[in-house]
């Protein structure tokens, strides 16, 4: 990799304050900048570092007003932070993609590969199952059997995908995570419980991103359902015949009860929990830790805390519960002067 100021300004479309040929071969934090290194200033908290920062270049929103001069060249823009993120995958879309079928790899000659695929070492490929074009499985990968999986989709390393479910395009599933695995199903009797068969499967659309270690559980009937564009973090737990809206995106170790049903276009803080049977509405705000208990009201509402309620009411709440010792002396202390009045 290797770009200049001017080229770089063109194609996010931003406005070169310094050298234009200043050139740019990598990456850097603005407080870790190094020569020939491109940052970006979005967060006020970080704006002291451009002073000082050793990277040739920096991405800065239009309007901030610096009040002493850089030796870094400055490209102003709408959003850095927006055009870094296009910059990063600019750059990644530059790596070559591997292809080829490694010869440790096991595919039953019953399912069909694409064009241009990537099959890594000990990576397995059940029967029936269809795997798009460009796609990459990567080694120690389990695609179990009748599995479909769209086109330019990636597939990192120990990844299980179970029997019978349909990945779509473009779709980036990380080390470790497991698809489709039973729901938790289980029928108490006089001595234990009974299994309850899990026969649906999961469906994950077109453009979607899973993180580490995060577990989709197959339904019990019908689907499991994550809607294209959504964006899941490591560590999540998606029980079975839950739904996930489009764009939505969700932090670390969440976690969905059965049949859960989350809207389009909401933000999911990191460790919250979700009961069955729920509907989360569209655009709703989840704040880490949040427990959600019952039905949402949309509209974009917010809610933190466990149980969920409004932000506004949470803090009331919390500025109380403070007090809530001193609170109770003082009513013990009125009982007993009441006690005294009445004798």
């Amino acid at each position: 990799m290797e770009f200049t100021a001017k080229q770089i300004a063109q194609l996010i479309e931003g406005r070169i304050e310094g050298d234009e040929n200043a050139v740019v071969k990598t990456f850097a934090k603005i407080e870790e900048g190094v020569p020939e290194a491109i940052s970006f200033l979005s967060n006020p908290k970080y704006t002291h570092y451009i002073y000082d920062t050793k990277s040739s270049v920096v991405l800065i929103n239009d309007d901030v007003e610096l009040e002493k001069p850089v030796t870094a060249t400055l490209i102003r823009v709408k959003n850095a932070y927006e055009c870094m993120a296009k910059l990063l995958q600019a750059y990644e879309s530059m790596k070559p993609k591997k292809t080829g079928i490694h010869p440790t790899a096991y595919i039953s000659e019953s399912a069909s590969v694409g064009k241009d695929v990537f099959v890594g070492a000990f990576a397995c490929i059940g029967d029936d199952s269809v795997i798009g074009d460009g796609t990459q499985i990567y080694p120690h990968t389990v695609i179990g059997d009748g599995v479909t999986i769209g086109e330019q989709t990636t597939i990192y390393p120990n990844v299980t995908i179970y029997q019978g479910c349909k990945i779509g395009n473009n779709v980036t599933i990380h080390a470790g995570a497991v698809i489709g695995a039973d729901g938790f199903g289980f029928a108490p009797n006089q001595e234990g419980y009974d299994k309850i068969p899990q026969i649906g499967i999961v469906i994950i659309e077109d453009n979607v991103e899973i993180g580490a270690n995060t577990c989709i559980d197959r339904s019990t009937m019908g689907q499991t359902v994550i809607h294209k564009g959504v964006k899941l973090d490591n560590l999540i737990q998606v029980a079975h015949n839950c739904e996930i809206g489009e764009n939505t995106v969700m932090s670390a170790q969440a976690g969905l009860a059965g049949t859960t049903k989350i809207g389009a276009w909401c933000m999911v803080g990191g460790q919250a929990g979700f009961s069955g049977h729920i509907h989360v509405a569209d655009r709703t705000f989840v704040g880490a830790q949040c427990g959600v208990i019952k039905n949402t009201k949309g509209g974009g509402e917010s809610l933190i805390g466990s149980p969920a309620m409004d932000p506004k009411m949470f803090f009331k709440a919390k500025a109380i519960y403070s007090k809530l010792p001193d609170m109770y002396r003082q009513i013990a202390q009125l009982q007993r002067e009441i006690e005294e009045l009445k004798q």
